[in-house]
C-alpha cells in the first residue's frame, strides 16, 4: 500500500510540472489600483494560495500516508490616500484539509479570520507609529517571516514563539513604533496579551508553569506584553515600509544583516507551589541573529543563509506542544542554481534546528532538505521538502510538495 502511495505522490508531482511549467507574467507590482496620476494614492490587492501533498511514514496502518492540504490561503490590502498613513487589512484561512473540512462550511477551520488589521502614521521619513492587531513582532527575524517568499518550505515553527500562546497567530493588539536611523533599523510595540490562549491547562500543585497568567491571575499584572527587534544592515538596505521579513532574494539583492530582539511577558506564566499559591512567573525570549543573501557572480547563481540563538523562558519547566524553557539553535542554507534568471531556475536547500528544554533531558531535532523550483519567481513555485523531525523515542519523517501561486 505504501509503494502505491509513493507512485500517487509522484504522479501527483509530474501533474503540477506540467500544470505550472509555464509559469505566470511578469509580476509588475501586482493589481493596484490608483487614485491619484503618480499613484501615491493606492489600493494594492495581493493574493495567495500554497497547496500541499504530504507522505508521512509515521501514521496507523489504518490511515493513509498521503494526505492534501490547503496550507494557506490569504488576501492582503494595502490602502494609501495620504503619505502620512497606511492601512494594512489580511485576512485569510490556514491548514485546510480533510480533517477539518465540514459539510456545509461553517466549522470554524473554514471561517476566514482576520489575521492583521493595523494603520501606521509617519512621523517623518524615517519614523512610524501605530496601533491595531498588527505584525510587528519582536525576537527574531524568522518571527517576522514573511510567508510569500519563504525559502524553506515553512518557518522554522519554534521561531513563531508566541503564536497562539499570547496572540491571534502570531499577530498582538496594541501599538508600535519603527523606523531607522541610517543602517540602523528598530521596531517596538507594547501589546495586550490574550487572556484566550492554546495553553488552558491549570497549575498543578509542585508543578510546572502554564502560559496562562492573564487568564488565571487577571490583567492587571499579566495583561501587557513588551516586543522589540533590532538590526544593522551592513550591504543593501531592506524595506521596513511593512514588517514582514524576505526568505530569499534569490540573489536580486546583497544583504548582510546582524539582529537582536527580545519578548517579555510579565506574569505571563503561573505556576502553584506545594502548598497552593499561585507565583506568577515572568515569560522572557531573547535571540540574535544573521542573515546573509547574495549573488555568486554573472550566471544566476547565488546563495542564502541564515542562523539564529534563541534564549526561550516560559517559566520553571515549562513544555507545551512546540513551545519550551530552553535554547533553540536553528539555521538554513540554500544555493541557487546558476541559469537564465528569466527561465526556470532551482534552489536546493538544507535545514537544521534543535531545541533544548529544561523539563526534559530529549533534545527536539529537525532536519530538512528540499529544493524550490521557481517558474516565475515566488510568484509561481515548488517545493519539494523531506523533513525528519526526533524528539524522544518519537521520530517522523514527510515528504511534501507544495505549489504556491502569488498575484
Amino acid at each position: 500500500m505504501k509503494k502505491i502511495n509513493l507512485l500517487l505522490f509522484s504522479v501527483f508531482l509530474l501533474s503540477f510540472q506540467i500544470c505550472f511549467s509555464q509559469g505566470s507574467p511578469d509580476y509588475n507590482g501586482g493589481f493596484k489600483v490608483k487614485f491619484n496620476e503618480d499613484g501615491s494614492k493606492y489600493l494594492r490587492v495581493i493574493s495567495w494560495g500554497q497547496f500541499q501533498a504530504t507522505y508521512n511514514d509515521d501514521v496507523p496502518d489504518t490511515e493513509s500516508s498521503t494526505s492534501f492540504n490547503v496550507r494557506r490561503a490569504r488576501v492582503l490590502l494595502l490602502s494609501q490616500i495620504n503619505k502620512k498613513f497606511l492601512l494594512v487589512t489580511h485576512f485569510g484561512l490556514n491548514s485546510l484539509n480533510a480533517s477539518n473540512l465540514s459539510p456545509v462550511g461553517k466549522s470554524d477551520s473554514n471561517h476566514l479570520f482576520l489575521h492583521s488589521i493595523w494603520g501606521q502614521w509617519n512621523l517623518n521619513d524615517n519614523h512610524t507609529v501605530g496601533g491595531g492587531l498588527h505584525y510587528w513582532n519582536g525576537i527574531s527575524r524568522l518571527n517576522n517571516q514573511s510567508t510569500l517568499n519563504l525559502m524553506t518550505l515553512d518557518n522554522n515553527r519554534q521561531s513563531w514563539s508566541t503564536l497562539g500562546l499570547s496572540d491571534q497567530f502570531g499577530r498582538h493588539i496594541g501599538v508600535f513604533m519603527k523606523g531607522k536611523f541610517n543602517k540602523f533599523k528598530y521596531q517596538v510595540a507594547i501589546n495586550d496579551a490574550s487572556t484566550n490562549g492554546l495553553d488552558l491547562r491549570d497549575p498543578e500543585l509542585g508543578g510546572a508553569a502554564v502560559y496562562g497568567g492573564k487568564r488565571v491571575l487577571g490583567s492587571k499584572d499579566a495583561g501587557h506584553s513588551f516586543a522589540g527587534y533590532f538590526e544593522y544592515n551592513f550591504l543593501d538596505q531592506e524595506s521596513n515600509t511593512l514588517p514582514y521579513k524576505v526568505g530569499t532574494y534569490l540573489g536580486t539583492k546583497k544583504v548582510f544583516n546582524i539582529g537582536a530582539g527580545f519578548f517579555s511577558h510579565p506574569s505571563g506564566s503561573v505556576s502553584a507551589n506545594t502548598s497552593g499559591d499561585l507565583v506568577a512567573e515572568d515569560v522572557s525570549i531573547i535571540a540574535v541573529d544573521a542573515f546573509y543573501d547574495a549573488p555568486l557572480g554573472e550566471d544566476g547563481s547565488a546563495i542564502t543563509a541564515y542562523a539564529t540563538y534563541q534564549s526561550n523562558d516560559y517559566g520553571k519547566n515549562y513544555l507545551y506542544s512546540a513551545y519550551g524553557t530552553g535554547s533553540m539553535l536553528y539555521t538554513h542554507v540554500g544555493y541557487v542554481i546558476a541559469g537564465d534568471t528569466k527561465k526556470t531556475r532551482f534552489q536546493p536547500y538544507v535545514s537544521y534546528g534543535s531545541n533544548s528544554y529544561d523539563a526534559v533531558d530529549d533534545n527536539r531535532n529537525v532536519f530538512g532538505l528540499g529544493t524550490n523550483m521557481f517558474m516565475s519567481g515566488h510568484n509561481s513555485k515548488l517545493t519539494l521538502e523531506y523533513k525528519n523531525q526526533k524528539f524522544g523515542s518519537n521520530t517522523t519523517g514527510t515528504v511534501t510538495l507544495q505549489a504556491m501561486i502569488y498575484l
